[in-house]
């Protein structure tokens, strides 16, 4: 009952005030009601299949950050690619190398090369 008796109250106050608002704020404030009351019978399908996930239920609502943490996930995910790719490509060359070294089959012109003798003086022996 204290609940009716409050609503009739407010509502007594905010008539008693409607003869205070110019007509031109009238005719705005009855424009905006119309609007609120039809998106409101918009809304109202799809609250009701709220419950079931329904077309309301999205996943960015969830989680406000969602497509930045997932770009940061794709762009993580591909550095990692691309530092492994060239792992494997460096590993692959030394390898080619390191064998053409144990077979004998290393062309002349690697012993020219300034790498070449630079890694024979830091794998020298220190005495």
């Amino acid at each position: 009952m204290n609940e009716e008796r409050y609503a009739y109250r407010v509502r007594q106050a905010l008539n008693h005030g409607l003869k205070d608002i110019p007509p031109a704020a009238s005719r705005r404030l009855e424009a905006a009601r119309h609007l609120a009351l039809g998106r409101q019978k918009q809304a109202a399908p799809q609250m009701a299949l709220a419950g079931f996930g329904g077309p309301s239920f999205r996943l960015g609502s969830h989680v406000p950050y969602l497509k930045q943490i997932l770009a940061i996930a794709a762009l993580l995910l591909g550095m990692w690619i691309s530092f492994y790719w060239h792992s494997v490509q460096y590993v692959t060359a030394l390898e080619e190398v390191d064998s053409a070294l144990l077979t004998d089959d290393l062309p002349p012109d690697a012993f020219l090369d300034n790498d070449f003798f630079e890694w024979l003086l830091d794998d020298s022996p220190e005495d």
